[in-house]
């Protein structure tokens, strides 16, 4: 059970290296805003009406969280078991759904355009999570996850290998980014996007975060890897204006539950713990710097030395 910190700084704030350090606010504690979802995933910030909005996958809606007032509601049911969700650049919300196998983008006037849903003539697996770059590109994972069973989507067998898309922001064409990768996961771009890192969740021997280079803004190059995660468990990841990933961690074991911070590196320096594993996360607030973690059935956030990158 979560309590909150009697005193400050919170101990659930670790610094691990004297680095981490200058990004830990020694008056600022770790919140749990809202429980009872059964898993919650795909935060994200919607500064010009100052809220969030987070998916709570296994109950088939999209939740909505006001910052200035606390109150929770339901944004969408059904979303068609919606996972990770981001912005793009002209503010419009983006997608991916289990239960479809599909990305969508939510219009200006609630209408949805289906951005991809199938390739090469199969349906997609289960697109998982998604990123758009500057150039308003967008990028998605699709692994089976979601079509594994019926509590996060509707079971299926995979059509396609687990590739990792980008979607041309003219044409829209749908092309793979990378095909080499055991079931992606989570994505996010280095603040000057020359890098993109992708967890790996089937990896071998241990789960992984694997470092792409981006080259002319449309093709991944040099993977390598950048983290071997040992027994922990990642999933989503963003990277601060330092560039250093935050990334959702845990369900190994509760000493591993909650956040992991690493250095652009690659160097572990920091981790917040919670009672929960930590699904996705992602940077809000009116500064970017209150960093809002979707935890198993709960949603915390805690404010940080530190903006999201843009």
């Amino acid at each position: 059970m979560w309590q909150p910190s009697p005193s400050y700084p919170d101990p659930a704030v670790q610094v691990l290296q004297p680095s981490f350090e200058k990004y830990r606010i020694a008056l600022a504690a770790v919140e749990r805003l809202a429980t009872g979802f059964r898993f919650t995933e795909g935060p994200v910030w919607f500064g010009d009406g100052r809220y969030l909005l987070f998916s709570d996958i296994p109950n088939n809606r999209i939740m909505k969280l006001e910052e200035e007032t606390g109150a929770v509601t339901v944004f969408r049911k059904p979303s068609d078991f919606t996972n990770g969700n981001t912005r793009d650049r002209q503010g419009r919300l983006v997608s991916c759904e289990h239960g479809t196998r599909r990305v969508t983008r939510t219009e200006y006037d609630g209408r949805i355009t289906v951005l991809a849903d199938s390739f090469d003539g199969k349906p997609l697996n289960a697109p998982n999570d998604v990123v758009v770059k500057s150039d308003g590109s967008v990028w998605f994972t699709d692994p089976p996850f979601g079509i594994s069973g019926d509590y996060e989507g509707h079971r299926a067998e995979p059509q396609l290998p687990t590739n990792l898309y980008r979607i041309d922001p003219d044409s829209g064409k749908l092309t793979v980014a990378t095909g080499d990768m055991l079931s992606p996961n989570g994505l996010a771009f280095s603040p000057d996007e020359s890098r993109l890192y992708v967890v790996q969740s089937r990896a071998k021997p241990h789960r992984n975060i694997v470092a792409y280079d981006v080259v002319d803004g449309v093709e991944l190059a040099n993977p390598r890897v950048l983290i071997d995660c040992g027994p922990g468990i990642p999933d989503g990841l963003r990277c601060d204006e330092d560039g250093n990933l935050w990334c959702g961690w845990g369900m190994g074991s509760p000493e591993l539950d909650g956040v992991m911070v690493f250095s652009p590196q690659g160097e572990r320096i920091g981790r917040i713990a919670l009672p929960e594993r930590c699904a996705n996360l992602c940077f809000g607030g009116r500064q970017r710097n209150r960093l809002f973690m979707a935890g198993s059935q709960s949603l915390y956030a805690l404010y940080v030395n530190t903006r999201g990158a843009v």
